[in-house]
């Protein structure tokens, strides 16, 4: 589960920016650009699209034929070091994450990425160094999203007070952030604080869109708390708004294995 999450905000915040769409040559493309520039920013969108679909092949071919029409864009390795990391290429993630900070140290968003696959490979306290950078860096637009990251590595790390300041600063930049309620959540109910974590929840569910990830645990918080009235609230909103959510077969599974 923590890694599973640490995965899905880096792909967001990486793939996000690599699309960017300018004002002055339509998407991702600069006025005054050399053809070879625009050639390179061309291939690297084209090579984002299919690492988004899962099309690794053509995503390598674009993606390597964008950094040989420009190797100076900090983008293209930092889109190449996820592209490695799904074919399982450590030395060529390493690579493309140190060419893209070489080239743009003070870039947010790589340092947020490098820093999340540093956390997922045994590195934790590089991995949270690069990301608390990300998250201090006036000029990132999603901080929360980089304090967040953090929180998942620190929890992983089991440096569960730090992880917890962590999601907290998150919420106090956004307070709705799904993800970080769920984990915040999920950690107040690993150290026993399921009251906690239960105000946390119900909190969020009263006025935001739930999430599978938030109505399934809102069932073991319930109960945790012999809450049988909420656990079936719970139960009910999964089946109706995730009917075919891993979380709702597993929790299902879990009731049939304990009816007690």
């Amino acid at each position: 589960m923590k890694h599973s999450a640490l995965a899905s905000i880096l792909l967001a915040s990486l793939l996000l920016g690599a699309c960017a769409t300018t004002s002055t040559g339509g998407p991702g493309l600069v006025k005054g650009e050399s053809d070879s520039e625009k050639a390179a920013t061309l291939n690297k969108q084209l090579g984002t699209v299919y690492l988004r679909q899962g099309n690794l092949a053509l995503a390598k071919e674009k993606l390597e034929r964008a950094e040989k029409y420009n190797p100076r864009d900090p983008e293209i390795h930092s889109v190449l070091a996820l592209l490695y990391e799904r074919l399982d290429i450590p030395k060529e993630v390493e690579a493309h994450y140190k060419t893209a900070i070489r080239l743009a140290p003070d870039n947010p968003g790589i340092l947020n990425n490098y820093g999340i696959y540093l956390c997922k490979n045994g590195r934790p306290e590089e991995g949270v160094k690069r990301v608390l950078e990300a998250a201090k860096n006036p000029l990132y637009r999603t901080p929360e999203v980089a304090y967040t990251n953090a929180g998942v590595c620190l929890r992983a790390a089991k440096k569960l007070d730090e992880a917890t300041a962590s999601f907290r600063r998150s919420l106090s930049i956004a307070p709705n952030n799904p993800e970080t309620v769920y984990q915040l959540g999920d950690l107040d109910r690993e150290r026993g604080q399921v009251a906690q974590a239960r105000d946390l929840v119900d909190k969020y569910l009263t006025s935001n869109e739930a999430t599978a990830d938030l109505l399934g645990l809102g069932v073991r918080l319930a109960r945790a708390q012999n809450d049988r009235m909420a656990e079936e609230k719970y139960l009910r909103r999964l089946r109706v708004e995730f009917p075919g959510s891993n979380q709702l077969r597993e929790l299902t599974e879990q009731k049939r294995s304990n009816p007690g």
